[in-house]
């Protein structure tokens, strides 16, 4: 069973908004450095960025899938394949974050690091909107 937060459409929207909003920070503060040839500190910024997506989103993507994604399906069969498509979402997150930091470790820091952070935060935003679609409370 799925926390509270994770089923009041308000809390779990503050949730997303406030786990975005730090990505976004993170990816601009990463970008600025980049772009004012600081590659050491853009370097260090984007393993903060990914740090972040591991354990806020990522995390709160996996209570989702373990938790409130099998209570709605539970609920009403027709939400399998919504679901299906949020899990997809977070898949594709769980690679771009793992393809982040395995870049980052081994080559540094580079234009394409700073281009994926901002895919995250795309794909981020759409997930989040097609979410809020089939929480019960919507």
């Amino acid at each position: 069973m799925s926390g509270p937060a994770l089923r009041k459409i308000d809390s779990h929207t503050a949730i997303h908004d406030a786990a975005l909003q730090e990505a976004r920070e993170l990816t601009n503060v990463a970008e600025n450095f980049w772009r004012e040839g600081d590659a050491e500190r853009a370097l260090k910024t984007a393993l903060i960025a990914v740090e972040h997506w591991q354990t806020r989103t990522l995390a709160h993507a996996d209570a989702e899938e373990q938790g409130l994604y099998k209570e709605i399906a539970k609920q009403s069969e027709s939400m399998n394949e919504k679901i299906a498509q949020l899990i997809r979402d977070h898949d594709l997150m769980r690679r771009l974050v793992s393809e982040i930091k395995h870049s980052l470790i081994s080559d540094g820091m580079c234009e394409a690091i700073i281009k994926k952070l901002h895919a995250l935060i795309i794909i981020d935003e759409y997930h989040n909107h097609d979410e809020m679609e089939i929480l019960p409370d919507h």
